[in-house]
């Protein structure tokens, strides 16, 4: 099978309320959806998050690297049968190219791999779990708190209880960081498990001081506490903290997993499928991460639409170990999201496995297209523009 044509959506979708950390605040999605068909008709859909501080990323950019550099590359090829070949014949379809001012243009790639194994997986009625076999037959999500007030947060936290979430996400780093956990932890109990991310807001002799003062609130991890380049201080800081330390913004790429393992200086690893790269990069970094005994998440971007909230909750029920996962939080969070069914999670943070062929999902054009702030179609040479 070959693809013909793809239509790159830059979307833009309201959020019900704004979302704020130490590096950004948020009001819409801003993900770039990618749709490709081939010749027989079938369609599949992949979806990437641009993240200037994480990636180096931005929308316009990623629309820009994928009609310039990467459909080129795919449009008219013969394509492998990922079920016979495996995550990563499809990997190695995309060019791997350096962009100035670009960490790495993972978020496009993610976009593209996802559309093609969905296009290619739903020709032949396979799933994506034929790839990625689950090793559990439900998904529990943690909840995640918008950096805010003390008060805000904890009626935030408090309000996630009640539906049932055992485990909680704190975004830190803004302001008072002990009043902030402590008027969370008291929202909460002690019965729920409270993790902080600080979005690399600190340096070292801050992470130190903050992170001491905060173990007494029985913290299980604090997620990216120094800024992405500073893994020597990053290790120096496991050293001495009393919590647990996670990488996510100074893990985009498999050099950085290797690099942060080979000097110690995390105990998890935050995996998001956007920022990795796909979803074959994400398992080849959590494969590394499970051989140096090194704790796994599965992150999310904020935002995300049920496109790449399911590539995620196939990776989490493949992976043999989780800490926790984030996501799926559709219409909680989106005005409308773009598939028939929802992916969000129900009471307690549960849901399904996803069943049927390709990543699992029905997309709805018109919602793609309603949302849309830019729509690129691309087509094969001698097919148009």
């Amino acid at each position: 099978m070959r693809l013909l044509r793809a239509t790159v959506h830059a979307l833009q979708i309201p959020f019900v309320e704004s979302f704020r950390h130490s590096a950004h605040a948020r009001h819409a999605s801003d993900s770039v959806v990618v749709r490709v068909v081939d010749e027989d008709g079938v369609a599949g859909f992949g979806e990437g998050a641009a993240r200037p501080y994480v990636t180096g990323e931005t929308p316009d950019g990623m629309v820009e690297h994928l009609a310039r550099d990467l459909w080129p590359a795919v449009v008219g090829v013969e394509l492998p049968d990922p079920v016979e070949d495996g995550l990563g014949a499809v990997d190695a379809l995309i060019p791997a190219l350096d962009l100035p001012g670009v960490v790495a243009p993972n978020a496009a790639r993610c976009a593209l791999e996802l559309a093609i194994l969905d296009c290619t997986l739903r020709a032949s009625g396979a799933s994506v779990a034929a790839l990625l076999p689950p090793g559990r037959d439900m998904i529990v999500y943690s909840g995640v708190v918008s950096a805010g007030t003390p008060s805000a947060a904890a009626t935030t936290a408090r309000q996630m209880k009640l539906v049932g979430l055992g485990a909680i996400k704190l975004k830190v780093g803004t302001g008072d960081d002990v009043a902030l956990v402590g008027a969370v932890r008291q929202a909460v109990g002690p019965e729920i498990s409270l993790r902080l991310d600080a979005n690399g807001a600190w340096d070292l002799e801050e992470a130190t001081k903050i992170l001491a003062a905060l173990a007494p609130f029985g913290i299980a991890s604090v997620e990216q506490p120094l800024p992405r380049a500073a893994w020597r201080d990053l290790a120096a800081l496991r050293a001495v903290s009393p919590i647990p330390l996670m990488a996510d913004e100074s893990l985009v790429t498999r050099h950085d997993a290797e690099v942060l393992l080979a000097g110690e200086a995390v105990d998890l690893f935050n995996l998001r499928v956007s920022k990795c790269g796909g979803l074959h990069r994400t398992a080849e970094i959590a494969r590394l991460a499970a051989d140096a005994g090194v704790g796994v998440q599965v992150g999310s971007q904020v935002g995300e639409t049920a496109i790449l909230s399911a590539a995620g909750r196939h990776l989490a029920a493949w992976l043999p170990e989780v800490a926790a996962v984030e996501g799926s939080f559709g219409t909680l969070l989106l005005t409308e999201d773009v598939s028939v069914a929802s992916v969000r999670f129900g009471h307690g943070g549960r849901a399904p496995l996803l069943g049927g062929p390709g990543l699992g999902v029905e997309v709805v054009d018109e919602r793609l297209v309603r949302h849309s702030r830019r729509v690129v179609e691309l087509c094969g040479p001698g097919l148009g523009p």
